[in-house]
Protein backbone atom coordinates (compact mmCIF):
# COMPACT_ATOMS: atom_id res chain seq x y z
CA UNK A 1 0.00 0.00 0.00
CA UNK A 2 0.90 3.73 -0.12
CA UNK A 3 3.12 5.21 2.46
CA UNK A 4 2.40 8.82 4.09
CA UNK A 5 4.55 10.72 2.00
CA UNK A 6 4.05 9.08 -1.38
CA UNK A 7 0.39 10.22 -1.05
CA UNK A 8 1.23 13.95 -1.66
CA UNK A 9 3.47 13.11 -4.57
CA UNK A 10 3.15 15.30 -8.13
CA UNK A 11 2.08 11.72 -9.63
CA UNK A 12 -0.44 11.49 -7.22
CA UNK A 13 -1.70 14.73 -7.87
CA UNK A 14 -1.72 13.66 -11.41
CA UNK A 15 -3.89 10.83 -10.96
CA UNK A 16 -6.66 12.78 -9.18
CA UNK A 17 -7.04 14.54 -12.23
CA UNK A 18 -7.27 11.36 -13.99
CA UNK A 19 -10.01 10.08 -11.12
CA UNK A 20 -12.08 12.86 -11.89
CA UNK A 21 -12.13 12.51 -15.62
CA UNK A 22 -13.18 9.07 -15.26
CA UNK A 23 -15.79 10.05 -12.54
CA UNK A 24 -17.23 13.17 -14.38
CA UNK A 25 -17.16 10.71 -17.98
CA UNK A 26 -19.24 8.38 -16.26
CA UNK A 27 -22.05 11.03 -14.69
CA UNK A 28 -22.18 12.28 -18.22
CA UNK A 29 -22.29 8.87 -20.08
CA UNK A 30 -25.33 7.53 -18.07
CA UNK A 31 -27.63 10.71 -17.37
CA UNK A 32 -29.45 9.28 -20.35
CA UNK A 33 -30.25 5.83 -18.83
CA UNK A 34 -31.57 7.17 -15.76
CA UNK A 35 -33.34 10.10 -17.82
CA UNK A 36 -34.91 7.76 -20.24
CA UNK A 37 -37.94 7.01 -17.55
CA UNK A 38 -39.31 10.79 -18.00
CA UNK A 39 -38.01 11.42 -22.03
CA UNK A 40 -39.78 8.56 -23.29
CA UNK A 41 -42.84 9.91 -22.44
CA UNK A 42 -42.06 13.49 -22.92
CA UNK A 43 -40.47 13.23 -26.21
CA UNK A 44 -42.66 9.79 -27.60
CA UNK A 45 -39.40 7.72 -27.57
CA UNK A 46 -39.87 3.78 -27.01
CA UNK A 47 -37.56 1.72 -24.99
CA UNK A 48 -35.72 0.38 -28.52
CA UNK A 49 -35.56 3.83 -29.24
CA UNK A 50 -33.53 4.55 -26.22
CA UNK A 51 -31.46 1.38 -26.86
CA UNK A 52 -30.19 2.67 -30.13
CA UNK A 53 -29.70 6.13 -28.66
CA UNK A 54 -27.42 4.72 -26.18
CA UNK A 55 -25.82 2.54 -28.56
CA UNK A 56 -24.76 5.39 -30.79
CA UNK A 57 -22.50 6.47 -27.82
CA UNK A 58 -20.94 3.05 -27.38
CA UNK A 59 -20.55 3.06 -31.06
CA UNK A 60 -18.98 6.91 -31.49
CA UNK A 61 -16.75 5.62 -27.77
CA UNK A 62 -15.73 2.25 -29.56
CA UNK A 63 -14.86 3.92 -33.03
CA UNK A 64 -12.32 6.51 -31.39
CA UNK A 65 -10.51 3.97 -28.73
CA UNK A 66 -7.18 3.40 -31.05
CA UNK A 67 -7.24 6.27 -33.04
CA UNK A 68 -7.71 8.11 -29.52
CA UNK A 69 -5.09 6.35 -28.16
CA UNK A 70 -2.86 6.95 -30.97
CA UNK A 71 -3.48 11.20 -30.85
CA UNK A 72 -2.96 10.84 -27.42
CA UNK A 73 0.69 9.89 -27.87
CA UNK A 74 1.33 12.12 -30.93
CA UNK A 75 0.50 15.44 -29.07
CA UNK A 76 0.42 14.28 -25.42
CA UNK A 77 -2.58 14.01 -22.57
CA UNK A 78 -1.77 17.39 -21.58
CA UNK A 79 -3.62 18.82 -24.73
CA UNK A 80 -6.08 15.93 -25.47
CA UNK A 81 -7.43 15.88 -22.18
CA UNK A 82 -8.41 19.46 -22.98
CA UNK A 83 -9.99 18.98 -25.98
CA UNK A 84 -12.29 15.46 -25.70
CA UNK A 85 -13.00 17.61 -22.50
CA UNK A 86 -14.91 20.26 -24.28
CA UNK A 87 -16.40 18.53 -26.85
CA UNK A 88 -17.88 16.06 -24.62
CA UNK A 89 -19.51 19.10 -22.91
CA UNK A 90 -21.00 20.48 -26.05
CA UNK A 91 -22.45 17.21 -26.76
CA UNK A 92 -23.61 16.58 -23.29
CA UNK A 93 -25.94 19.76 -23.21
CA UNK A 94 -26.88 19.06 -26.69
CA UNK A 95 -28.90 16.19 -25.73
CA UNK A 96 -31.53 18.33 -23.30
CA UNK A 97 -31.54 21.39 -25.77
CA UNK A 98 -32.21 19.97 -29.52
CA UNK A 99 -35.84 18.63 -27.79
CA UNK A 100 -36.91 22.59 -27.87
CA UNK A 101 -36.15 22.58 -31.59
CA UNK A 102 -36.98 19.57 -33.47
CA UNK A 103 -39.52 16.46 -32.46
CA UNK A 104 -40.38 13.11 -34.37
CA UNK A 105 -37.47 11.31 -36.86
CA UNK A 106 -35.36 14.93 -36.75
CA UNK A 107 -35.29 14.72 -32.68
CA UNK A 108 -34.36 11.07 -32.85
CA UNK A 109 -31.76 11.71 -35.18
CA UNK A 110 -30.39 14.72 -33.43
CA UNK A 111 -30.04 12.76 -29.74
CA UNK A 112 -28.08 9.41 -32.00
CA UNK A 113 -25.86 12.32 -33.53
CA UNK A 114 -25.14 13.82 -30.20
CA UNK A 115 -24.53 10.57 -28.15
CA UNK A 116 -22.64 9.96 -31.27
CA UNK A 117 -20.19 12.64 -30.50
CA UNK A 118 -20.40 12.55 -26.95
CA UNK A 119 -18.92 8.95 -27.28
CA UNK A 120 -16.21 10.09 -30.00
CA UNK A 121 -15.37 12.69 -27.84
CA UNK A 122 -14.77 10.48 -24.49
CA UNK A 123 -13.32 7.20 -26.44
CA UNK A 124 -9.52 8.82 -25.99
CA UNK A 125 -9.85 9.09 -21.79
CA UNK A 126 -9.04 5.46 -20.80
CA UNK A 127 -6.25 5.14 -23.39
CA UNK A 128 -4.49 8.25 -22.78
CA UNK A 129 -4.80 7.68 -19.20
CA UNK A 130 -2.78 5.00 -19.22
CA UNK A 131 -0.07 6.41 -20.90
CA UNK A 132 -0.17 8.84 -18.57
CA UNK A 133 0.31 6.09 -15.63
CA UNK A 134 2.52 4.89 -18.08
CA UNK A 135 5.11 7.41 -17.82
CA UNK A 136 4.24 8.78 -13.96
CA UNK A 137 3.97 5.36 -12.18
CA UNK A 138 6.49 2.50 -12.37
CA UNK A 139 5.23 -0.65 -13.54
CA UNK A 140 4.48 -2.64 -10.38
CA UNK A 141 1.29 0.23 -9.89
CA UNK A 142 -0.15 -0.23 -12.96
CA UNK A 143 -3.14 -2.63 -12.05
CA UNK A 144 -3.64 -0.69 -8.84
CA UNK A 145 -3.63 2.85 -10.53
CA UNK A 146 -5.92 1.53 -13.56
CA UNK A 147 -7.90 -0.26 -11.01
CA UNK A 148 -8.28 2.93 -8.18
CA UNK A 149 -9.27 4.83 -11.65
CA UNK A 150 -11.89 2.64 -12.56
CA UNK A 151 -13.52 3.11 -8.85
CA UNK A 152 -13.72 7.00 -10.15
CA UNK A 153 -15.83 5.77 -12.92
CA UNK A 154 -18.13 3.42 -10.78
CA UNK A 155 -18.26 6.23 -8.25
CA UNK A 156 -20.08 8.85 -10.86
CA UNK A 157 -22.18 5.47 -12.16
CA UNK A 158 -23.07 5.24 -8.56
CA UNK A 159 -23.85 9.20 -8.05
CA UNK A 160 -25.81 9.54 -11.20
CA UNK A 161 -29.27 7.59 -10.48
CA UNK A 162 -30.12 9.60 -7.47
CA UNK A 163 -28.27 13.18 -9.22
CA UNK A 164 -29.98 13.39 -12.08
CA UNK A 165 -33.78 11.98 -10.62
CA UNK A 166 -33.66 14.86 -7.63
CA UNK A 167 -32.70 17.26 -10.28
CA UNK A 168 -35.38 16.14 -12.19
CA UNK A 169 -37.65 16.34 -9.87
CA UNK A 170 -36.51 19.52 -8.79
CA UNK A 171 -36.23 21.27 -12.18
CA UNK A 172 -36.89 19.01 -14.73
CA UNK A 173 -35.08 16.12 -16.55
CA UNK A 174 -33.28 18.74 -19.26
CA UNK A 175 -32.19 21.03 -16.76
CA UNK A 176 -30.59 18.21 -14.95
CA UNK A 177 -28.57 17.11 -17.81
CA UNK A 178 -27.37 20.36 -18.40
CA UNK A 179 -26.54 21.76 -14.76
CA UNK A 180 -24.62 17.85 -13.72
CA UNK A 181 -22.23 18.68 -16.53
CA UNK A 182 -21.00 22.06 -15.42
CA UNK A 183 -18.58 20.84 -13.03
CA UNK A 184 -16.60 19.16 -16.26
CA UNK A 185 -15.39 23.06 -17.31
CA UNK A 186 -13.70 23.11 -14.01
CA UNK A 187 -11.36 20.11 -14.37
CA UNK A 188 -10.74 20.96 -17.80
CA UNK A 189 -9.46 24.25 -16.83
CA UNK A 190 -7.50 23.05 -13.69
CA UNK A 191 -5.88 20.27 -15.99
CA UNK A 192 -4.76 23.11 -18.79
CA UNK A 193 -3.19 24.55 -15.94
CA UNK A 194 -1.36 22.44 -13.90
CA UNK A 195 -1.38 19.03 -16.12
CA UNK A 196 1.90 17.83 -17.66
CA UNK A 197 2.66 14.92 -20.15
CA UNK A 198 5.58 13.43 -18.44
CA UNK A 199 7.06 14.03 -14.82
CA UNK A 200 10.46 15.85 -15.52
CA UNK A 201 8.11 18.64 -17.74
CA UNK A 202 6.73 19.63 -14.32
CA UNK A 203 8.18 22.20 -12.66
CA UNK A 204 7.24 20.63 -9.49
CA UNK A 205 8.90 17.29 -9.73
CA UNK A 206 11.38 17.09 -7.19
CA UNK A 207 14.50 14.40 -7.99
CA UNK A 208 13.64 12.25 -5.57
CA UNK A 209 10.09 11.95 -6.88
CA UNK A 210 11.93 10.90 -10.62
CA UNK A 211 14.24 8.71 -8.84
CA UNK A 212 10.99 6.77 -7.80
CA UNK A 213 9.08 6.61 -10.84
CA UNK A 214 12.25 5.38 -12.21
CA UNK A 215 12.83 5.25 -16.37
CA UNK A 216 9.20 4.80 -18.04
CA UNK A 217 8.97 3.56 -21.24
CA UNK A 218 9.33 5.90 -23.67
CA UNK A 219 5.66 6.95 -25.51
CA UNK A 220 6.25 6.36 -28.86
CA UNK A 221 5.22 9.98 -30.93
CA UNK A 222 4.53 8.93 -34.16
CA UNK A 223 3.11 4.84 -35.66
CA UNK A 224 2.85 4.33 -39.08
CA UNK A 225 -0.24 2.03 -40.14
CA UNK A 226 2.25 -1.15 -40.15
CA UNK A 227 3.41 -0.76 -36.76
CA UNK A 228 -0.43 -0.45 -35.42
CA UNK A 229 -0.74 -3.44 -38.29
CA UNK A 230 1.74 -5.45 -36.22
CA UNK A 231 0.10 -4.18 -32.60
CA UNK A 232 -3.40 -5.80 -33.84
CA UNK A 233 -2.00 -9.34 -34.72
CA UNK A 234 -0.31 -9.42 -31.18
CA UNK A 235 -1.48 -12.70 -30.12
CA UNK A 236 -2.29 -11.00 -26.24
CA UNK A 237 -3.43 -8.36 -27.65
CA UNK A 238 -6.05 -9.80 -29.62
CA UNK A 239 -7.30 -12.12 -26.69
CA UNK A 240 -7.68 -9.20 -24.68
CA UNK A 241 -9.30 -7.41 -27.04
CA UNK A 242 -11.96 -11.23 -27.48
CA UNK A 243 -12.14 -11.07 -23.53
CA UNK A 244 -12.29 -8.01 -22.86
CA UNK A 245 -15.72 -7.29 -24.85
CA UNK A 246 -17.11 -10.80 -24.02
CA UNK A 247 -16.50 -8.92 -20.37
CA UNK A 248 -18.38 -5.78 -21.73
CA UNK A 249 -21.73 -7.38 -22.68
CA UNK A 250 -21.60 -8.05 -18.64
CA UNK A 251 -20.79 -4.41 -17.86
CA UNK A 252 -23.14 -2.86 -20.51
CA UNK A 253 -26.14 -5.48 -18.85
CA UNK A 254 -25.40 -3.95 -15.23
CA UNK A 255 -24.31 -0.31 -15.93
CA UNK A 256 -27.30 0.54 -18.14
CA UNK A 257 -29.77 -1.63 -17.11
CA UNK A 258 -30.03 -2.16 -13.46
CA UNK A 259 -32.15 1.16 -13.06
CA UNK A 260 -34.78 0.38 -15.37
CA UNK A 261 -34.74 -3.03 -13.95
CA UNK A 262 -35.74 -2.05 -10.91
CA UNK A 263 -38.47 0.03 -12.16
CA UNK A 264 -40.06 -2.62 -14.82
CA UNK A 265 -39.08 -5.87 -13.21
CA UNK A 266 -39.14 -5.16 -9.77
CA UNK A 267 -41.57 -2.73 -9.05
CA UNK A 268 -39.87 -0.01 -7.50
CA UNK A 269 -40.87 3.47 -7.85
CA UNK A 270 -38.49 5.45 -9.36
CA UNK A 271 -37.55 7.91 -6.83
CA UNK A 272 -36.44 4.33 -4.57
CA UNK A 273 -35.10 2.85 -8.00
CA UNK A 274 -32.79 5.99 -8.26
CA UNK A 275 -31.05 5.07 -4.70
CA UNK A 276 -31.52 1.38 -4.83
CA UNK A 277 -29.36 1.25 -8.20
CA UNK A 278 -26.32 2.83 -6.10
CA UNK A 279 -25.60 -0.36 -4.59
CA UNK A 280 -24.09 -2.56 -8.41
CA UNK A 281 -21.78 0.89 -8.95
CA UNK A 282 -20.54 0.91 -5.55
CA UNK A 283 -19.80 -2.21 -4.63
CA UNK A 284 -18.24 -2.25 -8.76
CA UNK A 285 -15.86 0.82 -7.41
CA UNK A 286 -15.09 -1.40 -4.56
CA UNK A 287 -14.22 -4.06 -7.00
CA UNK A 288 -11.75 -1.93 -8.99
CA UNK A 289 -9.68 -0.53 -5.95
CA UNK A 290 -9.83 -4.08 -4.90
CA UNK A 291 -8.81 -5.73 -8.23
CA UNK A 292 -6.15 -3.44 -8.75
CA UNK A 293 -4.53 -4.20 -5.73
CA UNK A 294 -4.68 -8.12 -5.56
CA UNK A 295 -3.37 -8.27 -9.22
CA UNK A 296 -0.44 -6.30 -8.02
CA UNK A 297 0.31 -8.30 -5.52
CA UNK A 298 -0.44 -11.76 -7.57
CA UNK A 299 1.93 -10.63 -10.01
CA UNK A 300 4.62 -9.84 -7.86
CA UNK A 301 3.90 -13.09 -5.86
CA UNK A 302 3.73 -15.10 -8.87
CA UNK A 303 4.94 -13.56 -11.93
CA UNK A 304 2.50 -11.80 -14.84
CA UNK A 305 1.36 -14.68 -16.28
CA UNK A 306 -0.88 -16.34 -13.22
CA UNK A 307 -0.47 -13.28 -11.43
CA UNK A 308 -2.71 -11.65 -14.24
CA UNK A 309 -5.02 -14.53 -14.60
CA UNK A 310 -6.35 -15.51 -11.41
CA UNK A 311 -8.75 -12.79 -10.30
CA UNK A 312 -10.09 -12.73 -14.19
CA UNK A 313 -10.38 -16.07 -14.11
CA UNK A 314 -12.15 -16.31 -10.59
CA UNK A 315 -13.70 -12.92 -10.91
CA UNK A 316 -16.20 -14.16 -13.94
CA UNK A 317 -17.11 -17.10 -13.43
CA UNK A 318 -18.49 -15.89 -10.04
CA UNK A 319 -20.44 -13.11 -12.19
CA UNK A 320 -22.31 -15.76 -14.29
CA UNK A 321 -23.34 -17.37 -11.57
CA UNK A 322 -24.42 -14.04 -9.54
CA UNK A 323 -26.26 -13.30 -12.86
CA UNK A 324 -28.24 -16.38 -12.52
CA UNK A 325 -29.56 -15.89 -8.88
CA UNK A 326 -30.32 -12.35 -9.46
CA UNK A 327 -32.80 -13.00 -12.65
CA UNK A 328 -34.44 -16.18 -10.70
CA UNK A 329 -34.62 -14.89 -7.02
CA UNK A 330 -38.25 -14.53 -5.75
CA UNK A 331 -36.78 -11.47 -3.32
CA UNK A 332 -36.27 -8.30 -4.87
CA UNK A 333 -34.01 -7.29 -2.73
CA UNK A 334 -31.42 -10.42 -2.66
CA UNK A 335 -32.19 -9.48 -6.58
CA UNK A 336 -30.38 -6.41 -5.86
CA UNK A 337 -27.36 -7.91 -3.71
CA UNK A 338 -26.94 -10.66 -6.17
CA UNK A 339 -26.43 -7.76 -8.97
CA UNK A 340 -24.21 -5.98 -6.90
CA UNK A 341 -22.15 -8.62 -6.01
CA UNK A 342 -22.09 -9.36 -9.28
CA UNK A 343 -20.65 -5.99 -10.89
CA UNK A 344 -18.29 -6.29 -7.56
CA UNK A 345 -16.97 -9.39 -9.77
CA UNK A 346 -16.86 -7.65 -13.25
CA UNK A 347 -15.22 -4.90 -11.64
CA UNK A 348 -12.35 -6.61 -9.94
CA UNK A 349 -10.87 -7.27 -13.34
CA UNK A 350 -10.10 -3.85 -14.56
CA UNK A 351 -6.62 -3.67 -13.02
CA UNK A 352 -5.76 -7.03 -14.62
CA UNK A 353 -7.40 -5.84 -18.22
CA UNK A 354 -5.52 -2.42 -18.32
CA UNK A 355 -2.34 -3.44 -16.45
CA UNK A 356 -2.24 -6.74 -18.97
CA UNK A 357 -2.38 -4.49 -21.76
CA UNK A 358 0.39 -2.18 -20.66
CA UNK A 359 2.31 -3.92 -19.78
CA UNK A 360 1.99 -5.55 -23.57
CA UNK A 361 2.44 -2.66 -25.11
CA UNK A 362 5.08 -0.63 -23.48
CA UNK A 363 5.60 2.66 -25.41
CA UNK A 364 2.20 2.17 -27.31
CA UNK A 365 0.30 1.49 -24.23
CA UNK A 366 -2.24 4.22 -25.37
CA UNK A 367 -2.76 2.76 -28.52
CA UNK A 368 -3.00 -0.90 -27.30
CA UNK A 369 -5.58 -0.19 -24.57
CA UNK A 370 -7.53 1.52 -27.27
CA UNK A 371 -7.32 -1.23 -29.31
CA UNK A 372 -8.55 -3.64 -26.11
CA UNK A 373 -11.26 -1.07 -25.12
CA UNK A 374 -12.26 -0.94 -28.72
CA UNK A 375 -13.50 -4.37 -27.97
CA UNK A 376 -14.53 -3.17 -24.78
CA UNK A 377 -17.15 -1.37 -26.38
CA UNK A 378 -18.24 -4.09 -29.04
CA UNK A 379 -19.28 -5.86 -26.55
CA UNK A 380 -21.46 -3.27 -25.45
CA UNK A 381 -22.38 -2.41 -29.32
CA UNK A 382 -24.01 -6.13 -29.63
CA UNK A 383 -25.45 -5.84 -25.75
CA UNK A 384 -27.59 -2.78 -25.90
CA UNK A 385 -29.92 -4.01 -28.68
CA UNK A 386 -29.81 -7.33 -27.32
CA UNK A 387 -30.99 -6.45 -23.79
CA UNK A 388 -33.03 -3.71 -25.25
CA UNK A 389 -35.11 -6.12 -27.46
CA UNK A 390 -35.49 -8.45 -25.00
CA UNK A 391 -36.50 -6.21 -22.28
CA UNK A 392 -39.02 -4.66 -24.27
CA UNK A 393 -40.83 -7.44 -24.25
CA UNK A 394 -40.16 -8.02 -20.44
CA UNK A 395 -37.95 -10.52 -20.97
CA UNK A 396 -34.90 -9.79 -18.61
CA UNK A 397 -34.35 -13.79 -18.69
CA UNK A 398 -33.13 -14.19 -21.35
CA UNK A 399 -30.89 -10.81 -21.45
CA UNK A 400 -29.28 -12.10 -18.24
CA UNK A 401 -28.82 -15.94 -19.10
CA UNK A 402 -27.02 -14.28 -22.64
CA UNK A 403 -24.47 -12.09 -20.01
CA UNK A 404 -23.87 -15.10 -17.76
CA UNK A 405 -22.40 -16.83 -20.84
CA UNK A 406 -20.32 -13.88 -22.27
CA UNK A 407 -18.86 -14.00 -18.66
CA UNK A 408 -17.83 -17.18 -18.93
CA UNK A 409 -16.09 -17.31 -22.46
CA UNK A 410 -14.17 -13.99 -20.70
CA UNK A 411 -12.84 -15.66 -18.06
CA UNK A 412 -11.59 -18.70 -20.03
CA UNK A 413 -10.06 -16.65 -22.25
CA UNK A 414 -7.26 -15.91 -20.47
CA UNK A 415 -6.14 -19.11 -20.00
CA UNK A 416 -4.46 -18.15 -23.44
CA UNK A 417 -3.07 -14.46 -22.57
CA UNK A 418 0.59 -15.24 -22.15
CA UNK A 419 2.51 -12.73 -20.13
CA UNK A 420 6.22 -13.30 -19.20
CA UNK A 421 8.50 -11.43 -16.59
CA UNK A 422 7.73 -9.45 -13.23
CA UNK A 423 6.11 -5.93 -12.32
CA UNK A 424 9.08 -4.73 -11.28
CA UNK A 425 10.97 -5.40 -14.43
CA UNK A 426 8.00 -5.68 -17.49
CA UNK A 427 9.61 -5.70 -20.88
CA UNK A 428 7.88 -5.18 -23.75
CA UNK A 429 6.37 -8.29 -25.59
CA UNK A 430 5.40 -6.80 -28.58
CA UNK A 431 8.25 -7.00 -30.57
CA UNK A 432 9.05 -10.54 -30.96
CA UNK A 433 5.36 -11.68 -31.18
CA UNK A 434 4.36 -9.18 -33.84
CA UNK A 435 7.88 -10.35 -36.49
CA UNK A 436 6.47 -13.77 -35.36
CA UNK A 437 2.96 -12.85 -36.58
Amino acid sequence: MLNSAAAFRIRWRIFSFLFGFGFLAYIQQKTITVAADPMMPALGLSQQQISFIEQAFVIGYAIFQMPGGVLGQRFGARLTFVVIGLVAFAATIATPIVPAFLSGTGLFAALYGAQLVLGLSQGAIFPVSAGVFEAWFPPKRWAFVQGFQTMGLNFGLALTPPLIVTLSLWLGWRQALIWSSMPTLALIALWAWYGRNTPREHPSMSAQELEEIGDPPKAHSSITLRQLLALVANRNVLLLFFSYMCMNYTFYLLSNWVFLYLIQERHFSALDSSWLAVAPPLAAAVGAGLGGVLTSLLAQRFGNRWGYRIVPLGAMTSAALLLLLAVNALNPYFALTALSLCFLAVELTEGAFWGAAMMVGEGDSMAVCGFMNTGGNLGGIIGLPIVGYFTGRHNWHTAFFIGAGFAIVSAASWLAVRLSGSPASATAELAPQAVSA
